[in-house]
C-alpha cells in the first residue's frame, strides 16, 4: 500500500490505523501528486490512500494518469470535502472509493477489504450526500441519464459484513464474533450497524430474516 498526503500527521494517523490492522503493509509515502505518481507506477501497490488536494497534480489527477497509464493499483480517495460533484469526479477519474477523513479504523477496514476484493467503497455519509444529490429536482430534469452499469457486486453487503452477518445468523455474540473473525468488537458492531442500514432492519430477528430471504444466510 502507499499513502499518499502532503499533511504529515495524517499519513502517521493512518499508518498508526493500519498498524492494528497486520493485513495491510505500506511500502511506500509521498507527500505530493507527483511524488505519488511516480510512486505508485514504480511499487505498483495494491491499494492507494491518496489525498484528493496535495500539491503538483492533485489526488484526481494522478488517478486519471494512473488509469490511462493501464495501472493495476486501486485508488482510495482521501478528504474533508464530501461535496457529490468533487465524489463523482473523483470516481469518473479511475478512483474505487472515497473516505472522509475523520474516518474510523473499522471503516478503513471495510474499504480495504472491500476494494481489495474488486467492489468499491463510499463512506456511508459521502455516499448519502450524492444519493440526495442525485435525487434533486434540477438533477433529475437534467440530460436523460446514461443507462445503468452493472452494479458493482450482487451482493449488497461486503465480504466481512457476509462474515459478520453468518455469525449472528449462528447466535454468536459480539464478542464471539470478534473472536472468530480477528477483528475487535467495536468493529463487529460497525458491521452490524452497515449491515442493518444496507438491509433496511434494525432487530436481529428480522435482520436474519431478511438476509435469509435474499440468500444472504442458511438457516438450519
Amino acid at each position: 500500500m502507499v499513502i499518499a498526503d502532503d499533511h504529515s500527521l495524517v499519513r502517521v494517523g493512518i499508518q498508526t490505523l493500519l498498524g492494528r490492522l497486520d493485513r495491510f503493509e505500506v511500502i511506500g509515502e509521498a507527500i505530493d501528486g507527483n511524488e505519488a505518481l511516480a510512486l505508485i507506477l514504480q511499487l505498483k501497490p495494491d491499494i492507494v490512500l491518496m489525498d484528493i488536494a496535495m500539491p503538483g497534480l492533485s489526488g484526481i489527477e494522478v488517478a486519471e494518469r494512473l488509469r490511462d497509464a493501464g495501472s493495476v493499483s486501486r485508488v482510495i480517495m482521501l478528504s474533508g470535502n464530501e461535496d457529490p460533484a468533487v465524489v463523482m469526479t473523483a470516481l469518473k477519474a479511475g478512483s474505487h472509493g472515497y473516505l472522509a477523513k475523520d474516518l474510523l479504523l473499522a471503516e478503513l477496514e471495510i474499504a480495504l477489504d472491500a476494494v481489495l476484493h474488486g467492489n468499491s467503497y463510499l463512506s456511508p455519509r459521502v455516499a448519502h450526500h450524492v444519493i440526495a444529490s442525485a435525487a434533486r429536482p434540477e438533477m433529475l430534469a437534467a440530460e436523460p441519464a446514461p443507462a445503468p452499469a452493472a452494479p458493482v457486486e450482487e451482493s449488497p453487503l461486503t465480504e466481512r459484513q457476509r462474515d459478520v452477518l453468518a455469525g449472528v445468523a449462528r447466535g454468536l455474540s459480539t464478542k464471539e464474533i470478534a473472536r472468530e473473525l480477528n477483528i475487535s468488537p467495536k468493529t463487529v458492531e460497525f458491521h452490524r450497524a452497515q449491515i442493518s442500514e444496507r438491509l433496511g432492519v434494525r432487530d436481529i430477528a428480522g435482520l436474519v430474516r431478511r438476509a435469509a430471504k435474499m440468500g444472504l444466510v442458511k438457516l438450519d
